[in-house]
């Protein structure tokens, strides 16, 4: 094969592996509550539901604290958020907030959501302040955005073709750069003869 057909073959590659992650699920959290009120409360919990089968918590959940009556949070305040799954039968997991930078207005916990699928999620909200609890639902889909290796895996046919690309310039250059060498030398062997002559 041609170096012109080398450099198609590895663009079109470059297209198919790419697509993919054009088409994957990434986008940002979003809330499943907002400035909701309960009991001494205002709440909003923000998730990003990502789906994994591999063990990692990958479903992220934020829980948004303030006071009804405008008062700073107390630090011991915390939230416990549970999701259990609503499309079939399996296990509830729960885990504690932690404040995100020492802040208890904003916390954060990870839970294992290991299928695709419909989930209910329960937050608990507890402290000096009382109690409150708060239920949603929520969709968890498989997040598809690649790691960070798979990047460098995925940049690799457009190195090549840059690479093959310098390579064919580099050889269409070198007959013209010889070709103007000889040029330069024909014309200084005529100067040269004519220098004779005189």
């Amino acid at each position: 094969m041609n170096q012109p057909g080398i450099v198609l073959v590895l663009a079109l590659l470059g297209t198919a592996t790419h697509a993919p992650i054009l088409s994957a699920h990434a986008g940002p959290p979003f809330p499943i509550v907002l400035n909701e009120s309960a009991g001494t409360y205002h709440v909003s919990v923000w998730t990003d539901p990502d789906a994994t089968d591999d063990g990692t918590a990958g479903g992220q959940f934020w829980v948004m604290v303030r006071l009804l009556d405008g008062s700073p949070v107390p630090g011991e305040t915390r939230a416990r958020v549970t999701i259990r799954p609503l499309d079939r039968a399996g296990a509830e997991h729960s885990g504690l907030t932690e404040p995100v930078k020492d802040v208890a207005t904003r916390q954060f916990v990870a839970l294992l959501m290991d299928h695709e699928g419909r989930y209910a999620v329960e937050t608990e909200v507890f402290g000096p302040r009382g109690a409150a609890v708060l239920h949603a639902e929520v969709d968890a889909t498989y997040d598809l955005r690649p790691a960070p290796v798979l990047l460098l895996v995925y940049a690799l046919p457009f190195v090549a073709i840059g690479f093959f690309w310098l390579k064919l310039m580099r050889q269409r250059r070198g007959p013209a750069i010889r070709g103007g060498a000889a040029v330069r030398a024909h014309r200084g062997d005529d100067e040269r003869r004519r220098g004779y002559t005189r």
